[in-house]
């Protein structure tokens, strides 16, 4: 008999790694080239890391393009590791890839994502969906609800949105996030910016900072965001536009919210996050996810 994954499969090493196989199709490419092809992926969880990585079987990746290391890093991830250069086309990719010392993952080389630090493979695919930035979590889950509920959102003092036809996102270990109609958005008090961020579970967002009402340089810029073609799961989002609970008021149904203390709150007001961890990058990488 068959046996699939459970909350049971996951497994902790002797260095504190957790680690589970996983029953997707994944394929890493840098360029056009096929680097990763894998039926046998592994999903590893490094100490302090709120999101996962994947963990490919030596016989699923092209061991041909990888050299050891000429200048590997220290305290990169966990334990000793043996770093690899990726070699394609005589171009070198510094410490693309790497093992880990556990003995429960011998025979496993990881690989960084481009998107997430700025260096490793550029695209990631499961089964036939391109993902960004690192692995989703299987043990979390996005929700896009739409909903009747009386959202108003406010800075310093000025009533920016007000809608009874929000869409509510609710996301593991973030804050709900209100989706409001353009229609319901005083959009003429922000302008559009050029930042852009990318979310494995909902896709690319584009930005909004704020330019109208009192008080208007204390407001953090990129205040606002938009998912203008959002992945599949999440398409109740489309073109919607979120603010950050961190930074602005928010009323719903009459109550008003308290500003939640997240991952996001140093990145926004400066002040250290004591938050819970995002089910995202953001803890360590701010500025490539958006929320």
């Amino acid at each position: 008999m068959s046996t699939f994954p459970t909350a049971r499969d996951v497994r902790t090493t002797p260095e504190g790694l957790l680690w589970e196989p996983s029953r997707r199709w994944v394929r890493g490419l840098k360029g056009d080239v096929t680097v990763v092809d894998s039926r046998h992926p592994v999903l590893v969880w490094e100490p302090g890391v709120p999101v996962p990585l994947y963990a490919f079987p030596h016989h699923e990746v092209r061991e041909d393009l990888l050299r050891p290391a000429k200048n590997p890093p220290t305290g990169t991830h966990t334990g000793s590791h043996v770093f690899y250069d990726l070699e394609i086309d005589g171009r070198s990719v510094e410490n693309a890839a790497w093992t880990f010392p556990a003995e429960d993952l011998a025979g496993h080389i990881a690989f960084e994502w481009f998107r997430r630090v700025g260096r490793g493979l550029d695209h990631w695919y499961e089964e036939e969906e391109e993902i960004f930035i690192h692995p989703r979590d299987p043990h979390k889950r996005v929700d896009a609800l739409p909903s009747s509920r009386h959202v108003r959102v406010g800075i310093d003092g000025t009533v920016v949105a007000d809608t009874h036809r929000p869409v509510l996102l609710f996301e593991t270990g973030l804050p709900t996030r209100y989706y409001i109609p353009r229609e319901d958005v005083r959009l003429d008090l922000f302008e559009p910016t050029d930042h852009s961020t990318g979310c494995p579970y909902k896709g690319t967002a584009t930005y909004w900072s704020w330019r109208g009402g009192s008080g208007g340089p204390g407001v953090p810029p990129n205040i606002v965001w938009s998912y203008p073609e959002p992945l599949p799961a999440v398409g109740g989002i489309k073109d919607l536009l979120a603010f950050y609970n961190e930074a602005v008021d928010i009323t719903v149904d009459g109550e008003t919210l308290e500003r939640p203390v997240t991952p996001f709150t140093e990145t926004l007001s400066g002040r250290p996050s004591t938050g819970p961890s995002a089910s995202s990058g953001a803890v360590n990488n701010p500025d490539t996810t958006a929320r």
